[in-house]
């Protein structure tokens, strides 16, 4: 991360982000434009660093998930229609429609593994709600994540994960969208992070702990 701007540095990079965006920083730091650009650099570096994190984690939950619904009803799940309508269908505008964004990857579609890369970061966390306690996550939960808190409920830790992925789905809109995150706590982001690679397979939670730099890129922080 560099330590030293010229005024006219600091000035191309307001011009490129816009004054009302790099005043999100001027705030934080009290009008310092140095410190706000440092701030800057380093907020762009975290949410770099969470990338990373963010896609395992993501594809943590979203695989475990298929895996437990093609246990219940078959590699060809996307064309279920009882899985379907076990979806919710909310008829309010603007607000996210699981049932409809499977239905509309179905049909034009031609694999399941196609629907499974398509479908939105929401449709997975809509999966983690009581509703489909009895026929998902009553059977299959301890097999898809082995490696969860046992000293919960089923319930619990299928409660759990919803709240991670509605904390999670927010920070990812933000870094996909440039927005600044360095107001978040983001010490808890990545442990809800961590804890759902972990619940899904340990060892790989481990692993990924060996190259990961959102911890030392938290420490770093102007």
């Amino acid at each position: 991360m560099p330590h030293q701007f010229t005024p006219q540095e600091i000035a191309d990079l307001e011009a490129v982000l816009s004054a009302p965006r790099f005043a999100t920083y001027l705030r934080e730091t009290d009008g310092d434009r140095h410190r706000a650009m440092e701030l800057y650099c380093w907020n762009t570096n975290v949410s770099s660093a969470f990338y990373v994190l963010l896609q395992f984690c993501e594809l943590a939950v979203r695989n475990a998930a298929v895996e437990a619904i093609e246990k219940e009803f078959g590699e060809n799940w996307h064309l279920n229609r009882g899985f379907a309508y076990s979806l919710k269908n909310p008829t309010k505008r603007n607000v996210y429609n699981p049932r409809n964004d499977l239905t509309n990857c179905a049909k034009r579609l031609p694999t399941a593994g196609k629907v499974v890369a398509e479908l939105k970061f929401a449709f997975w966390q809509h999966l983690f709600v009581t509703a489909h306690d009895p026929r998902l996550w009553d059977l299959h939960f301890a097999d898809v994540f082995p490696g969860y808190d046992t000293t919960l409920t089923i319930a619990q830790a299928r409660a759990q994960i919803y709240q991670d992925l509605d904390v999670l789905r927010r920070l990812r809109n933000r870094i996909a969208h440039h927005e600044p995150i360095f107001a978040r706590d983001l010490d808890d982001d990545q442990d809800r992070a961590q804890r759902l690679i972990s619940w899904r397979r340990p060892r790989t939670a481990t692993w990924l702990d060996t190259f990961e730099t959102v911890t030392s890129t938290l420490r770093s922080r102007p």
